[in-house]
């Protein structure tokens, strides 16, 4: 629990948003009465670089009893990071048109690989329970069932039809990458399958395997309209009312799982394509998609974002980087979006991608698929430590007659070691999981009394002492 003792000279907006992102991922029940029997949040002008934040040892934090202070500088820092406000603000593109992993604060001090923004609310979290003495203090539960993490696995569905042309675009990939073993594997592996339907049964392979984990995933399918234009340029390669994509969608939909929008590139500059994309995936499949990601994680911060609101999305899971793993807006967890431009918090919630399986192949011409695993795993570790939520991708094409010999097993590995983890995590479709943040994320208290009784501010919501035992 923990009470915000307001500073003489107001917050911004910005400010505002970092402080509310900071104490969301803490998850100390915030009281607005400052006479309540809890810690006090004191904002102070000291500066904070961007490094991890220590707790001090021997149970001091530097104030007074029952108070904790925090530079208030750390909370522009939240937005710049969590919020993408400095990437908002880049002028910078690739060939793609999407602003480089350079033009990331993280990026630049080098701690892309670690969920910094998480790391600074458990250590708030901590400092806390060291200020607190006889004061209370209570958590709100951070996951469905009390599980002490989450992680969503994820699909982009980027081929159905014409998958010879994508082998050979793959064959050339391993060819240039002086992977000729590789490639020769490939190569007996497409012809093999030639009378087959190889992406098919690679999308029946990954279903299969999360049946028998008891997962349910998320899936983002193409619903633009293809072209010879998006074909060269990598992007709408087949209808979504193709005979193909709907067997695909009738079969992940069955299997209880979640489908969203991957947006094409049309969207970065036609105000209305994400709405009809929208439509299209809605016009064969029954549930209509409240997700979406961009194909190539091809966006504009902000302006991109800005369009998926207009078309009715409530969560975007674009931000990832292209070209490496690791947390590209500071945290493993779910956030608010934040609009630089306007000043103020959107409607759409923001779920970052940490780890993708093409990061590594095809930008760090990493070609072991147990080196994927790894990293995926060393990823979800660390958003394990902060109590936060994992997500990866997996392209359902990652087979061998389409170029990735070894890759469907490695596949089965990861959900075995996600999955089969000692503290195990809650794994949902991101829809769920970004609803219960939601829900979470209002949760506030009016007062607390002296023998621990929580006056509610709407809602109550499940609550938990610092050894995370369930509190009535």
């Amino acid at each position: 629990m923990i009470h915000v003792s307001r500073p003489a000279t107001p917050l911004t907006a910005a400010e505002e948003y970092g402080l509310d992102t900071l104490l969301d991922l803490s998850g100390l029940l915030r009281v607005d009465d400052p006479s309540a029997p809890v810690v006090a949040l004191q904002l102070t002008p000291d500066p904070a670089p961007l490094a991890p934040l220590t707790p001090p040892k021997g149970g001091g934090v530097g104030g007074a009893a029952g108070v904790v202070p925090l530079p208030r500088e750390i909370l522009t820092h939240v937005t710049a990071i969590a919020g993408a406000g400095a990437e908002q603000g880049s002028a910078q593109a690739d060939r793609h048109g999407r602003v480089p992993a350079d033009a990331n604060p993280l990026v630049v001090v080098g701690l892309d690989r670690m969920p910094l923004v998480s790391q600074w609310a458990r250590a708030l979290r901590t400092m806390v329970q060291q200020a607190a003495g006889a004061r209370l203090v209570r958590y709100l539960v951070p996951w469905p069932g009390g599980r002490r993490w989450a992680a969503a696995f994820t699909h982009d569905v980027d081929v159905v039809s014409g998958w010879p042309a994508f082998t050979a675009l793959r064959l050339v990939e391993l060819v240039r990458s002086g992977q000729m073993r590789r490639a020769g594997a490939v190569a007996a592996a497409a012809a093999a399958s030639v009378l087959r339907a190889p992406v098919w049964i690679g999308v029946r392979e990954v279903l299969a395997m999360e049946e028998a984990h008891d997962v349910h995933s998320t899936w983002f399918v193409l619903c633009g309209r293809p072209t010879p234009a998006t074909w060269r340029a990598g992007d709408v390669t087949y209808s979504i009312r193709s005979r193909g994509a709907r067997r695909i969608v009738a079969a992940v939909s069955a299997s209880g799982h979640e489908l969203g929008v991957h947006g094409s590139f049309a969207t970065s500059r036609t105000d209305d394509a994400f709405a009809k994309e929208r439509a299209a995936l809605a016009s064969v499949n029954a549930a209509e998609a409240i997700g979406v990601r961009q194909h190539f994680l091809k966006m504009r911060p902000g302006q991109t974002q800005a369009r998926m609101q207009a078309a009715g999305f409530s969560y975007d899971a674009t931000y990832g980087f292209s070209d490496r793993n690791g947390f590209r807006l500071g945290v493993a967890d779910v956030v608010r979006g934040w609009d630089a431009r306007a000043g103020a918090v959107t409607a759409l919630d923001e779920v970052p991608l940490h780890w993708m399986d093409r990061a590594q192949s095809k930008y760090q011409r990493v070609e072991d698929p147990q080196a994927w695993i790894d990293e995926a795993a060393d990823l979800a570790e660390r958003c394990k430590a902060v109590g936060g939520l994992w997500v990866g991708l997996w392209h359902p094409n990652l087979t061998g007659p389409l170029g990735f010999p070894g890759a469907p097993e490695a596949y089965a590995e990861l959900l075995t070691r996600i999955v089969g983890d000692p503290t195990p995590p809650v794994v949902d479709t991101l829809e769920r999981l970004v609803d219960w943040r939601r829900q979470r994320r209002l949760a506030r208290a009016r007062t607390v009394r002296e023998n621990g009784m929580v006056e509610w501010l709407g809602v109550p919501a499940p609550i938990e002492d610092q050894e995370g035992r369930a509190i009535a």
